[in-house]
Parts: C-alpha cells; sequence; structure tokens
C-alpha cells in the first residue's frame, strides 16, 4: 500500500494531504466526541470553512453525525479510525518530512522511504520500488530514452524494476557517462544492460571511459558508435542518477592527490554528473566528459535523483539547489533528517 500512495502522490499530490486532513479531523472527533466545528478548528488549526467543507464530506459518508451536543463518529467512521489508525501513524511523519523537503527545496517534488541506507541495504530496494512506481506514473507511453547513471545505488535501483514499464512503451536505456574504472557491474552500460533486462527494454553502450584528457576528449567525439550513443543520450526524455560525496568519488576517481586536497580546501560535499560542488551549490571542478552533462538536465522532462543515507545528507542538500525545477527526489529518512537540521 505504501507504494501504490506514492504512485498516487506524484500523479495526484494533493490527495496525500486530503486523507491526511481527513483522517485527523475524524480521529480527533473520535478522541473529543462530542465536538464542536469551532472548538475542533481551532484545535486543528484549519479555518471553519475548511473544516465544514470536510465534515459535511464525512458525514455524506455516514463516518460522522451531529447533534446538539457536536460531532461525533459512526460506527463505520470508529472502523475506519481503527482500520488506518497503525498505516497513518507511519504515513503521517513521512509526508511531513517530504512537505518540508518541498519547501525548503522551493517545490522541487521529493518521495521519503522509511529507514536509513546507511544501516540496511534493503531501504535502498525501498527507494529503488519508489523509482519504478515514479517512472511509471511520469513516462508517457510510446518511445522512452531513459539516461542512467552508474554507481552501487543505481545497480540496486535496477533490480527494483519490474516489466510493468513497458506496457505500452519502449524503453531504451542509454549510459549517461562512461565507465570510471570501478567494478563493472555498478558502471553505467552495466545498469542501463540490468534495466533493460528487468523491464524487457532495449539497451546501449558507450565504451569510452568517463575521465579523459583533452587531448583524447575530441577525437573519441569524431566516432561514429560513440556519436550514436552520444546523439541518443542528447535525445533522452528521462534521467535516472544519483548524487555521491565528494571526497569518496573524488578517491574512486582514482584523482590525483592535489586535486583531492583542493576539493577539500575548498568544501567540496557533493558530486554529480562530474560537477563537485561545495555546501551552497556552488560548482568548484568539472571533469571533462564524455556523457551528459549538469546543463543539459534543464531540457529533460523526468529527472529522477535517487540517494540516501546520513552520510549523504548534505552533498543532496547541495546539490538540489543546482537541481533543474522538474527533479524527484527519492531518499530517506536518514538522509532527509540530516538536511532538515541544516
Amino acid at each position: 500500500m505504501h507504494r501504490e500512495l506514492e504512485w498516487i502522490q506524484a500523479v495526484v499530490p494533493d490527495m496525500i494531504n486530503v486523507l491526511s486532513r481527513r483522517f485527523l479531523v475524524l480521529k480527533s472527533i473520535g478522541t473529543d466526541r462530542p465536538v464542536g466545528r469551532r472548538s475542533l478548528a481551532a484545535q486543528l488549526n484549519l479555518s471553519e470553512r475548511v473544516l465544514r467543507t470536510e465534515t459535511d464530506f464525512l458525514k455524506e459518508q455516514g463516518l460522522i453525525c451531529s447533534s446538539k451536543a457536536g460531532m461525533s463518529l459512526t460506527e463505520n467512521g470508529a472502523l475506519v479510525v481503527r482500520s488506518l489508525t497503525a498505516f497513518m501513524n507511519q504515513m503521517l511523519p513521512l509526508r511531513a518530512t517530504e512537505q518540508k523537503l518541498n519547501a525548503l527545496f522551493q517545490g522541487k517534488r521529493c518521495l521519503v522511504v522509511p529507514g536509513d541506507s546507511d544501516l540496511s541495504e534493503n531501504v535502498v530496494s525501498l527507494m529503488g520500488q519508489a523509482v519504478n512506481d515514479i517512472l511509471q506514473a511520469l513516462l508517457p507511453l510510446g518511445e522512452n530514452i531513459i539516461a542512467v547513471m552508474g554507481g552501487t545505488t543505481m545497480a540496486t535501483v535496477a533490480h527494483s524494476l519490474d516489466d510493468s514499464l513497458s506496457e505500452q512503451r519502449d524503453l531504451m536505456f542509454v549510459p549517461a557517462r562512461g565507465g570510471i574504472g570501478e567494478r563493472v557491474d555498478v558502471q553505467a552500460n552495466n545498469v542501463c544492460a540490468q534495466m533493460a533486462e528487468q523491464t524487457a527494454g532495449q539497451h546501449r553502450a558507450l565504451y569510452v571511459p568517463e575521465h579523459v584528457s583533452e587531448k583524447t576528449y575530441e577525437p573519441l567525439l569524431r566516432e561514429p558508435a560513440v556519436q550514436e550513443v552520444i546523439a541518443m543520450i542528447k535525445r533522452s526524455n528521462a534521467v535516472i542518477h544519483s548524487v555521491g560525496e565528494a571526497i569518496p568519488m573524488a578517491e574512486r576517481r582514482s584523482m590525483p592527490q592535489s586535486e583531492i586536497d583542493f576539493l577539500k580546501s575548498n568544501g567540496a560535499v557533493g558530486e554529480a554528473f562530474g560537477y563537485f560542488f561545495n555546501k551552497e551549490g556552488q560548482i568548484i571542478k568539472k571533469l571533462s566528459r564524455i556523457g551528459l552533462q549538469l546543463k543539459d538536465l534543464v531540457s529533460v522532462k523526468c529527472v529522477v535523483a535517487v540517494a540516501g543515507g546520513a552520510s549523504k545528507g548534505h552533498a543532496l542538500a547541495a546539490y538540489m539547489k543546482l537541481a533543474p525545477s522538474q527533479t524527484f527526489l527519492i531518499t530517506d529518512e536518514g538522509a532527509a533528517n540530516v538536511i532538515l537540521k541544516g
């Protein structure tokens, strides 16, 4: 049920808010019965007009009744409250956290799954399931080209996708970058292949290193096979990527110690698409690369950023200052709590 609500929220964001508000109205009436409309409005910090709209609806549904003494739950209303309480106790804190993140990130959409992926790998799988549901809700029918980044988070996400995404859709997964010298199973090429296999889609590979010298960069771009894949990357209508911590990512890329020291001295906290940035979202260093650039995201209709764990909280907070407005962030409670604490 949690996954279905996350999916519904992507399409109809107000539905979760309405559900939460009506549940709180019912729960408060059940606790303080009988209760008058004015005192209940003050208790829930709602205007009397808004509360009247909600109570009229709940009365029509046979969940509450009114008398001279005030409003009370019907037998059916009490059953609804008992049945929803455990579920809503889990959902309400997460929804409140999401609303705070949405406000902090100036309206960019955020979805938070329970737990901390630094402490449990299962939480990464929950984020992967959420990615599947968000793509199901946001991808148009017909042809879709999805550019995908590599990394351990993305490799787990790949195994969480399923072939329901291919219903009435032609999916083509392309790597948003070349390899970075890490183990093969987490490189973008392999992640694309896994996503294609899970969803009954197709994929293309980009057999070039991500970080190359300027001298090597231009000739590689002229290779027909490279040009074909890069052209597909540029036409992608969706991007799935993660966000990393600056120094661990620099070390994974085997950057010289002098460059790592430069990043440290300039306060680098995060990395995405080969861009290293500080907590203010200012770009400190950009690596020469073949593949998707951060500036390219502006024209992509669906951008899904996936990262979690308390350790990535500061990197995520900084990246969201750079992220395009259509970004949909999927994270966990561990990262969200760090972000909201500032």
